[in-house]
């Protein structure tokens, strides 16, 4: 008779799990991209459009490394997660700033909608990301 299997060793099984809900997250990410861009692009022009799509991209870039970069020191050895992500968050903020600092410094009209597209694209992706985990990861786990 086969001992039943305990979740750590279906998680090792199944070697894509880290990165699975990625395409979700890309997807209706790139859908508030475009969404951001045509808003952006009504009330404000060019400048709106760009920096609106700019701002999720932003948001959309930063996460997807986040994810990558954890899933690869997960499956190196799970002591490796908390350095590489307090590495990761600390990198990535700096450069945030420099970069934010940077571009208010010269004075461009997308700026504004740059922020917003960073927040709503924060909201979108944690927002796919918690109806993921309750509802299609939480299926998987259970079968």
């Amino acid at each position: 008779m086969a001992e039943p299997t305990t979740r750590g060793q279906r998680a090792a099984e199944d070697r894509g799990w880290r990165l699975r809900h990625l395409p979700v997250l890309l997807a209706a990410s790139a859908v508030l991209a475009a969404g951001a861009a045509v808003l952006g692009g009504v009330t404000g022009g060019g400048a709106a459009a760009l920096g609106a799509a700019l701002g999720v991209a932003v948001t959309v870039v930063s996460y997807s490394l986040t994810t990558v970069v954890l899933a690869w020191a997960d499956s190196r050895n799970s002591q490796l997660v908390l350095p590489f992500g307090l590495g990761l968050y600390v990198a990535k903020f700096t450069l945030l700033g420099v970069v934010m600092v940077a571009v208010a410094s010269t004075g461009w009209s997308g700026l504004i909608p740059l922020c917003l597209g960073i927040a709503a694209g924060v909201v979108v992706w944690t927002g796919v990301h918690i109806w993921w985990l309750t509802t299609v990861h939480a299926r998987r786990t259970r079968a």
